[in-house]
């Protein structure tokens, strides 16, 4: 097993009971080998990007301690996802449950399935907000300081829930 790194994970949900999900996801992730919950921002809600006639979105941003390699830790997420009843219908269907692997320490990744950072998250303010929550001084590697990237997303609106 690796050395611990911090890894942060994207909660979303636009289906069901997003907070009752959201508490499942936090449960899963701190009884996982070798790794502890340390921090969970606030839940935010926001509008379904690239879609219509959605329910918005309740997001939120959690951070890890992990022992765990990315690909292990993608196949966890993977895995809590259809416990919390989510279903892939069709590209960007509504969810009950959606996990996505933001960052794992600074690795840079990319595979098929799997991209570290994630390769939208400077794009998103419903990824950023939460995330300059509960780390502000934190670097994303080849993007930058997540303060200086929420300029970016200013116009998006997101609003705690």
């Amino acid at each position: 097993m690796s050395p611990p790194v911090r890894a942060f994970v994207a909660f979303g949900a636009n289906l069901g009971d997003p907070v009752a999900a959201f508490a499942l996801a936090l449960q899963r992730l701190d009884a996982l080998p070798s790794t502890q919950v340390l921090a969970r921002s606030a839940l935010y809600r926001s509008a379904p990007v690239g879609v219509v006639g959605q329910p918005d979105y309740i997001n939120a941003v959690i951070e890890l301690s992990t022992s765990l390699e990315a690909r292990v830790l993608l196949e966890a997420l993977l895995m809590i996802e259809r416990e919390g009843g989510r279903t892939r219908d069709f590209h960007m269907a509504p969810r009950t449950m959606d996990l996505d692997l933001l960052l794992h320490g600074e690795a840079i990744i990319d595979e098929p399935d799997l991209q570290v950072p994630h390769p939208r998250m400077h794009l998103r303010a419903f990824t950023l907000v939460p995330l300059a929550e509960i780390a502000p001084g934190l670097h994303i590697p080849r993007r930058g300081a997540v303060s200086d990237l929420l300029a970016g997303v200013a116009d998006q609106a997101i609003s705690r829930h």
